[in-house]
């Protein structure tokens, strides 16, 4: 599917959105926002938490440890990590790697919002009881607890789209945990894998061509924000 001009423009507009946004006390502390990147027509998206160390450093998510068990992660489910876009609910770096406060998130939210709408997924992937919960409340469910949830695909109304919403545990939760990361391993690879199978079933399959987008292709240089930041571990 081609990206029509006016999604690219708007998408344009709301990554400079979020390099200058000052809406929550974390713009202080990022050296890069991490609006998220892949295809604008991207028919899955996956949703982390908010920033590491490595995503703050370059401006991308998911590009340390736990991105590289995502992208394996993913390929049990039949994706190519390039064919998804990825986000997360929040956009900069909270200090310390520590998780994302309510007043954070809320701040955040009308991005992930105009995000979902713009791109149109089929599946959404929340990754981290942050997004869990997030994705949850936006869609009007009950949130409960990753373990009880985790693995279950659900059908739901997100920011006006009707979509299939996972919710599993954040990959950076196994990357010291095996059986965390075998529990990842059977939700992708068993409920995730079936739902990607179901929202390709109508076509030709996932597509070979789509372009990857970053906020590179965004922004022009110096336009993102390049304040000091604390320098500890990943998240």
């Amino acid at each position: 599917m081609t990206v029509v001009a006016e999604v690219i423009e708007e998408y344009r507009r709301l990554v400079e959105e979020i390099a200058r946004c000052t809406r929550c006390e974390l713009h202080r502390f990022r050296r890069n926002p991490v609006p998220g990147e892949g295809p604008l027509d991207a028919r899955v998206m996956v949703v982390g938490e908010a920033p590491g160390k490595k995503e703050d450093e370059q401006g991308r998510p998911f590009v340390g440890p736990a991105g590289q068990l995502l992208t394996r992660l993913l390929e049990l489910a039949g994706l190519r990590r390039d064919r998804v876009y990825i986000t997360n609910v929040v956009k900069c770096r909270p200090p310390g790697n520590r998780d994302p406060r309510d007043e954070e998130i809320e701040a955040c939210l009308p991005y992930l919002i105009r995000q979902i709408q713009l791109i149109k997924p089929s599946l959404i992937i929340a990754v981290g009881r942050h997004a869990g919960r997030t994705l949850y409340r936006l869609a009007g469910l009950r949130w409960t607890s990753m373990t009880r949830l985790h693995g279950r695909v659900v059908e739901a109304v997100i920011a006006g789209r009707r979509v299939l919403l996972a919710v599993t545990y954040h990959p950076a939760a196994a990357l010291y945990r095996p059986p965390i990361r075998e529990e990842l391993e059977r939700d992708f690879s068993g409920p995730i894998a079936e739902a990607v199978r179901k929202i390709y079933s109508g076509g030709a399959g996932v597509p070979e061509e789509s372009r990857q987008s970053s906020i590179l292709d965004f922004l022009s240089p110096g336009r993102g924000s390049r304040s000091g930041g604390a320098d500890d571990g990943e998240k």
